[in-house]
């Protein structure tokens, strides 16, 4: 891996980049981040099929070692980036797309970068081997939206390096103490890259939360903006059972108005959304802000 240390550098912060040829090219690139376990994955599952109900070419691209991002879409887990690259003993040249990329529902193109076995690497270069691989079969030349479903919270350079790419960074909530506070540090992170790269702040997606009353207390404190809300709903948790969307499920007043609101997000993410110069909080002064009554 050539990486390359940026400079003027951010107070405090050490930008790496893993390789300035490669870049993903004309298509939309969306990175979901959010706390671990927030739903992360079922939100860019779901967007990624209200994107190709649009019409657009879609490709998912799953960065956590646990390899579950594309399942619902491919209803089994895909064989990742490092197991293929594993099995031809790192000789890239022997790599077909099939031997990663697989095909999920509506024709979402699904990709699981996987990560290296725990404490031997690094996952920021798991993504950037990934979007190579893309990069030279050509698979992005054709594709209209990108969707990077993120590991857990922002912790290291390696996780936030699909930020690198992205042209918008959305981030998914509940409406509790633990995942704000997540996403005042994932604000942090993304107004960090965003010094050096061309990423912005596209908003926030309200997930599994009856009420969005703290979120948008929170996003009127810093300057950040609720995009969606998805609520606390008994058919995401059957759709994740079940092993496949919310677009396949059996239609219902409640999987029907959840559905339209992802087409909605998917149609304003396409259009463009203008991107949002929020201001993150301090630890201490959020621990105040959230005292709740």
């Amino acid at each position: 891996m050539n990486t390359v240390i940026r400079s003027p550098q951010p107070p405090g912060s050490v930008q790496v980049e893993l390789d300035p040829d490669v870049r993903i090219g004309t298509a939309k690139v969306f990175a979901i981040y959010g706390k671990g376990g927030i739903g992360k994955s079922t939100t860019s599952s779901n967007l990624s099929v209200a994107f190709s109900k649009l019409g657009k070419r879609v490709l998912q691209i799953g960065c956590d070692p646990k390899h579950d991002s594309t399942f619902t879409l491919t209803k089994r887990l895909a064989p990742t980036v490092i197991d293929a690259l594993e099995a031809v003993r790192f000789h890239v040249e022997e790599l077909r797309p099939e031997d990663y990329v697989v095909e999920g529902y509506n024709g979402v193109l699904c990709v699981e970068a996987g990560g290296p076995p725990a404490g031997t690497g690094c996952g920021g270069f798991v993504v950037g081997q990934t979007v190579k691989l893309l990069k030279e079969h050509r698979l992005l030349d054709d594709t209209d939206i990108v969707v990077f479903d993120v590991l857990g919270d922002v912790v290291c350079g390696g996780f936030a390096s699909p930020l690198q790419h992205a042209d918008r960074a959305l981030i998914v909530t509940a409406n509790d103490f633990d995942s704000i506070f997540a996403m005042n540090r994932i604000v942090a992170a993304i107004n960090a890259k965003a010094k050096n790269y061309d990423v912005r702040l596209g908003g926030v997606i309200a997930n599994r939360s009856a009420g969005t009353d703290e979120i948008d207390r929170y996003c009127r404190e810093t300057g950040l903006e609720r995009v969606a809300h998805i609520g606390d709903l008994d058919a995401v948790r059957r759709s994740r059972l079940k092993k496949c969307t919310l677009f396949e499920m059996d239609s219902s007043p409640e999987i029907d108005k959840v559905c339209n609101e992802y087409l909605a997000l998917a149609e304003r993410l396409w259009q463009g959304i203008d991107p949002i110069a929020a201001q993150p909080m301090k630890d201490r002064d959020l621990f105040e802000f959230l005292g709740f009554d």
